[in-house]
């Protein structure tokens, strides 16, 4: 599993790409692949990247969330506040 070791940055990744990585760890995990080191550090990288997927999941829900109907009854998308 030294592959979490030279893994990209979280911070930078998708919600698509985190998660598939998150995948990942827990089948490697599961099938008990690798040194205790390793799994340790795959699990700490697994709970960094459910972070990242549930920060991602609610700046989407923000986003749906500002979707409002125009007065014409066509959706539009209200600016979200900086914060």
């Amino acid at each position: 599993m030294a592959k979490e070791k030279t893994a990209a940055p979280i911070e930078g990744m998708s919600f698509e790409d985190a998660l598939a990585e998150l995948e990942g760890i827990v089948q490697r995990l599961e099938r008990g692949e690798g040194k205790l080191d390793d799994a340790i550090a795959a699990y700490e990288r697994g709970v960094a990247l459910k972070r990242h997927c549930e920060g991602k999941l609610r700046e989407a829900q923000a986003k749906i969330e500002k979707i409002v109907l125009a007065p014409d009854g066509t959706p539009r998308a209200e600016p979200l506040a900086s914060g």
